[in-house]
This record gives C-alpha cells, structure tokens and sequence, in this order.
C-alpha cells in the first residue's frame, strides 16, 4: 500500500528538520507569489519632462536597472515624491499658467510598479517644480517656481489629495535683474523632526522657514522667518543629514554648496561656510541642481549642469564642515536630478539632455563614486525616486 501524502511530508519533515522544512516552504511561496523581488530589488520611478512616469527595477547587488515601461501618463512629471508607507506616489505638472499647473496623486501597486490616478489639484501657483511628503505622509508640499509661492495639500487616508490647507506668496528680489526680479520658490520640504518647513527661495537667495502642523496641515511664520545664502547664489534645493544638525543648500546660479548648522528645536539655520562645485580651470556656463547627504551622514553630494558632474565631499558629523573628496562625471549631460537609494549602496544620476539615467556604486566608507557599467535610456528624465524600503 502506497503511503498518503501526509504521511510523506511528515517523513520529509522529520528527515530535514522542521525548521529547515519551514524555511525552504516560506521561500517557495515567496518565490511563488514574487515576494522575494522586495528584498532582492528596488523600485524606482522616473519622472519625464514630457507626458509620462516610467518605472524600473534596480537589483541591489549590480545597480542594473530593468524597465518596466511607461506606469502613468500626465503633463509634464518634472517632480515626484512617495510617501513614507510607499503607497502613494505625487507628481507636479510644470504648467507655464496657473491653470495648467497640478499637483496629482497616484497609487502605487508594489508588484508590477503601475500606477493608478487618485486625483490632482491646482497647486495655486504657476510653474511648480518641487514637491515632497510629510515625515508622517499626512501632507503635501510644492514649491511654485513660476510665481514664487508654496502650497499644502493634506492626504486622506486613500492617498487623495484634499483641498489646499496652506498657501504662501514670497515677496521681493534680489540683486540678478535676469533671474531675481521676483520670487522663485524652488524647493518646498520639512526637517527630519517633521516640526519645520523649508522653501528654498531662487529668486530672494532666501530659505523661507515655517512652523509645520502636519495635522492640519498649515504654516506659520518662524522666528526668524529665514536664513540666507550669498546674494545672487540662487538657492534651490536643501538636504539634512539624518541626526538633523546640519543642513546643506545648492545654490544654482553661484555653482556653490551652502553648509548651516541646525537648531532642531527652533528651527533656525546659521551658515557655516559656502564651497565651490566647479574645478579651478572651468570654462563655460554651469548651474548647479541637486544636492543630498548619504544616510550615513558621512558625505555629501551636488550635481553640476554645465561640468555635467556630481560633487562628492566629506562631513564632518561634528561640525558639518564638507572636505572635497572628488567630482566625477554623469557621462552625460545635464544632471538635474539624482538620488541615492535608501541603503546607501547606489547613486542614481538623471541625465537630462542625453536622455540617460547611469546607476555608480557608493564606497560607504569613502563616499566615493564607482561607475557600476548600467544604464538606461530614459524620456528627458527630470526627477529620479527611489522607493523607500
């Protein structure tokens, strides 16, 4: 007589141990259902200057990126952010008008990296070019380049956008009659206290700071109300290290780096010192985009558009001061965005102009960038996301 079926697994689970036996029926279901890819890959999206998010897997041993294709199609995606539950995704439509202008929100299906339109709001403003969540993904923050004021948007509990909670029009100029007539908010996003939040100011060389509510989503003034950078810098973007003591802004116009020691609990920032992005002997037109601290703390990045470079520079976790490690190119051109994925381990840089996103190794004990060979064709890639894990 043939034994049962039962009386087979009870006979192999004895023979492996159960504990083995376990394990290896966990992993084959995980395999089954694809849920060993969470831990052996990233999901990254791009947002394109034309009319489409893309998407692709980013294996965290290589750095190769594998396409998934076109997840979503709207105006212009020339900046996205994800939520801290990685359920939801938002993009800004870089509309010339007010009209055109929209902050949309999508949700994110984990498995295939599709996305589903939730809804969109007029961001209140025109030419919005930066947004981001909340700490606690329970607002919305965009950055209106175009008419220089920022905008709340809180989240309801399906990732929707609910109407604007907070708008704020800067005022005033500074000392470029080209480019600093007027304000030009360029970049809208809170410290890691989740208690302040910074609008890095191109037109003004100011950093606006507010009192954050994430509950109601709302602003008020702080005390003081900014810092500043060098007049005419043109600050963009701003990164806090992951202990919220220092801060560092890319000012776009002065290709400079502006280090700020951070008091977290009034949320002030006081400049340390400012650091040129550019060799000595450089020629030519130069703009500096983006900038970021590594989750270590330990290193700093910028990216040049012009010498089509990232900056890397040593910190100082005590005092915050950068030490200049090394500037490597992008291999291609027009590096307005890049990111570094959650474990540190890859650099992403987001070719603007030749239409490439090329994937570097970080050394975490160096900060140093190794070009890992993989690269990708993308549409005009304006803004780079990895999900955070």
């Amino acid at each position: 007589m043939s034994s049962s079926p039962q009386n087979n697994m009870t006979h192999h689970c004895k023979r492996l141990g159960w504990a083995t036996w376990i394990v290896a029926a966990t992993l084959a279901l995980s395999a089954a259902t694809g849920l060993v890819r969470a831990g052996q890959t990233g999901l990254v999206f791009v947002g394109s200057g034309h009319k489409n998010i893309s998407a692709f897997w980013l294996d965290m041993t290589t750095g190769a990126l594998r396409p998934i294709g076109e997840v979503a199609q709207m105006e212009a995606p020339s900046f996205i952010a994800t939520s801290p539950n990685r359920k939801f995704l938002y993009a800004v439509a870089e509309g010339n008008r007010a009209e055109r202008s929209f902050v949309n929100a999508f949700r994110i299906d984990l498995q295939t990296g599709k996305l589903t339109a939730l809804n969109r709001m007029l961001t209140g403003g025109s030419g919005p070019c930066h947004v981001s969540v909340d700490q606690k993904g329970k607002a919305v923050l965009v950055a209106n380049y175009g008419s220089g004021s920022v905008s709340v948007f809180p989240i309801d509990k399906d990732g929707a956008l609910e109407p604007m909670s907070a708008f704020v029009q800067d005022r005033g100029a500074s000392i470029d009659p080209q480019r600093q007539q007027g304000p030009h908010a360029h970049c809208f996003l809170t410290d890691p206290g989740n208690r302040f939040a910074f609008a890095c100011d191109l037109g003004l060389d100011k950093i606006m700071v507010f009192k954050f509510d994430p509950a109601k989503g709302l602003l008020a003034a702080n005390d003081p109300p900014f810092a500043s950078v060098k007049p005419g810098a043109g600050a963009r973007h701003i990164a806090f290290d992951a202990n919220a003591r220092h801060a560092y802004v890319s000012d776009e116009m002065a290709s400079t780096v502006t280090a700020f020691a951070y008091d977290r609990q009034r949320g002030v920032l006081s400049e340390i010192e400012d650091y040129s992005l550019l060799p000595k002997d450089f020629k030519g037109q130069n703009t500096a985009a983006e900038v970021a601290v590594h989750p270590s703390g330990k290193s700093v990045y910028a990216s040049n558009r012009g010498d089509n470079s990232i900056v890397v520079f040593g910190c100082d976790p005590d005092t915050g001061r950068l030490t200049f490690i090394e500037r490597d190119s992008t291999g291609g051109k027009t590096p307005r965005n890049f990111e570094i994925d959650p474990s540190g381990s890859f650099l992403l840089a987001a070719n603007q102009d030749s239409g490439t996103v090329v994937v570097f190794s970080i050394d975490k004990k160096t900060g140093r960038l190794q070009p890992t060979g993989n690269t990708v064709e993308s549409d005009t890639p304006m803004c780079v996301i990895c999900l955070k894990e």
